[in-house]
C-alpha cells in the first residue's frame, strides 16, 4: 500500500520488502520517491534519474505525524529515505528526514537511513540506526559518499552496490569497491543483483552512458543482448569473498531498535542471513521470512522463553527453521 498525502504529511509505504538481505516492514519517504541525483535505489534494485526540474513535497518537520504513520506499519525495521534534492535547500531547510528518523527511533523501531544528509541523522541514533551508503558511479575511492563522515559521528554504516557485468562485477572493480568500503569505515559491503527487466536494463545503460559515453555501444550489447543474470551467482560469491577478506560483513548489520527484545533481534538477524546467504529455495525462503515476521511481532523476549525451556512450545516453525532460531538464541546467551 502506498499512501500519498499533502506535502506537510508523511509519505509512507507500508509492506514487507527485502533490503540487501534484511527485512523491512515499511518505508518512510520524507521527500517522496523522487531522486535527487543519478542514484541506484537498493530497495527497488534499479537506477533512478532526477527530473530536470525537481519538485519535492517534503513531509512534516514535526515528529508527531511520523509517529502516527509508523503506528500503522507492522512490527519490524523501517527504511527512511531517500534524501532531499540538494537544490531545494535540502534537509537543513525542511527537516523532514530528521523528523522521520527521530520518530522511528523514539518509538523503538530499528532504522535504516538511506543516503541521509548529515542533518537528518539524530544525535541519539547510536546503534538504533544503520546508515546505508549507496554506490555512486565515478572514481572508486569516492564510490560510497559519506562513509567517513558518518563513521566519525559514531553511526554504523553499510556500503551497497549493484553487481553489473562489464562495469562493477569484474574482479578489479569489486576489489576497488571493497577497498573503498573498508577505508571508509563501513561495517559491511553488500552486492545487489539489479532488476533485469526491460526498464531495469535501459536504466543501467543510460546510467553508464552518462559517465562513460565512449562505452555506450559496447555496454548496450552486454546489457541488452547478454545472458548475464544467470551468471551473476559467481560474481556475487566473488563480491562476498572480497568483503570477507577485508573484515567486512556481507550483509548490513541489523539496527538495535530500542523497543526490540534482544533475543528476538538475534534470532531474526540469523534467519535473515540464512535466507539470503544459503540459497534455501523458494519454499524454505518463504518459511524463513514468515518466521522472521513472527519473531518481530512476538511480545516476549525469546531468550527468556528459551531459558524456561518453552521455545519449541511457542515457536510455530519446526525443522531447520526452528533449529536455526534456537541456535541463534543459544549463541547470544553464550556471548553474554
Amino acid at each position: 500500500m502506498i499512501v500519498y498525502e499533502a506535502g506537510s504529511s508523511p509519505v509512507v509505504r507500508a509492506g514487507e520488502a527485502i533490503l540487501a538481505g534484511r527485512r523491512v516492514a515499511g518505508r518512510l519517504a520524507p521527500y517522496g520517491a523522487e531522486a535527487s541525483s543519478l542514484w541506484f535505489d537498493p530497495l527497488e534494485r534499479r537506477f533512478l534519474f532526477p527530473r530536470d526540474e525537481p519538485s519535492p513535497r517534503p513531509g512534516s518537520f514535526r515528529i508527531e505525524p511520523w509517529r502516527d504513520a509508523i503506528s500503522r506499519i507492522p512490527a519490524g525495521p523501517l527504511l527512511v529515505g531517500p534524501p532531499a534534492p540538494a537544490d531545494t535547500g535540502g534537509e537543513p531547510l525542511w527537516g523532514a528526514g530528521r523528523a522521520a528518523a527521530e520518530a522511528a527511533i523514539e518509538v523503538g523501531r530499528p532504522v535504516y537511513l538511506l543516503d541521509p544528509e548529515p542533518e537528518a541523522v539524530p544525535a541519539a541514533a547510536g546503534t538504533a540506526a544503520v546508515v546505508l551508503c549507496s554506490w555512486r558511479p565515478g572514481r572508486p575511492e569516492r564510490a560510497f559518499a559519506g562513509l567517513d563522515r558518518f563513521r566519525r559521528a559514531g553511526v554504523r554504516c553499510a556500503a551497497l552496490f549493484p553487481l553489473i557485468p562489464g562495469w562493477t562485477a569484474e574482479d578489479e572493480a569489486i576489489a576497488g569497491l571493497a577497498d573503498a568500503a573498508a577505508a571508509g569505515g563501513a561495517a559491511s559491503l553488500t552486492a545487489l543483483v539489479p532488476a533485469a527487466d526491460g526498464e531495469g536494463r535501459r536504466a543501467i545503460v543510460a546510467a553508464r552512458s552518462r559517465f562513460e559515453p565512449d562505452e555506450a555501444d559496447r555496454f548496450f550489447e552486454v546489457i541488452h543482448h547478454g545472458d548475464w543474470p544467470g551468471r551473476l551467482a559467481g560474481r556475487l560469491a566473488a563480491a562476498r569473498r572480497a568483503a570477507s577478506d577485508r573484515g567486512l560483513l556481507v550483509l548490513p548489520p541489523r539496527p538495535d531498535g530500542r523497543g526490540e527484545l534482544p533475543g528476538n533481534r538475534a534470532a531474526a538477524a540469523r534467519l535473515e542471513e540464512r535466507a539470503e546467504l544459503e540459497d534455501p529455495g523458494e519454499h524454505r525462503g518463504a518459511l524463513l521470512y514468515a518466521a522472521i515476521r513472527w519473531i518481530d511481532e512476538f511480545p516476549r523476549d525469546l531468550s527468556a522463553v528459551e531459558r524456561e525451556g518453552n521455545f519449541r512450545k511457542v515457536f510455530p516453525f519446526g525443522g531447520d527453521v526452528g533449529e536455526w532460531a534456537e541456535a541463534a538464541l543459544a549463541a547470544r546467551e553464550a556471548g553474554r
